[in-house]
């Protein structure tokens, strides 16, 4: 279910505190009832919820190669990069499958801001649960960077989400 923010009419995923585009506050326009412990909490329970795991963070110059090894040694799906705390991008299963693929022993020097996403979208911490699930669904992604007062604190899966999803589950059985 999407709301239209009312002061620039932009559809938002219902549950979201603020417009996406606009930033103004959107808390007071749906009040929707939920009918299982599953739908409540997806839309009360925030993301910090999920105890988002501290990131693994490299700086832009690491290069893939070392990128990869740590991936692997720590069996992690992404990785930040960080370089004076400010968040860069980010790189995933993903990126190593569609953008290094079957060349990764050619580009094993290379740094890893060459094939990082840039700017990644991330949440705050304070976010509700449903509005991560849909901006992972929306943008195809398996990660997000959780931010806490503009500092990277975190990084969620969708398996966070579906571990979540399977405890409340449980409840109803």
């Amino acid at each position: 279910m999407m709301i239209e923010c009312p002061y620039c009419g932009a559809e938002n995923p219902a549950g979201a505190d603020i417009c996406s585009e606009c930033q103004q506050s959107l808390t007071d326009l749906s009040h929707p009832s939920f009918d299982t412990p599953v739908e409540r909490g997806l839309m009360s329970d925030r993301i910090e919820a999920l105890s988002p795991k501290a990131p693994l963070a490299v700086s832009p110059q690491t290069t893939i190669g070392e990128v990869l090894a740590k991936m692997i040694s720590a069996s992690i799906g992404c990785v930040m990069i960080v370089e004076d705390d400010q968040l860069l991008g980010i790189f995933s299963e993903y990126d190593a499958v569609h953008r290094i693929g079957s060349e990764a022993a050619k580009m094993a020097d290379r740094s890893i801001s060459s094939v990082m996403t840039p700017k990644p979208i991330t949440l705050d911490s304070k976010d509700r649960i449903a509005f991560a699930l849909h901006k992972m669904h929306v943008g195809g992604y398996r990660h997000l960077p959780i931010m806490t007062e503009s500092k990277l604190t975190g990084v969620i899966s969708i398996r966070d989400i579906l571990g979540y999803l399977s405890e409340r589950v449980g409840v109803l059985t």
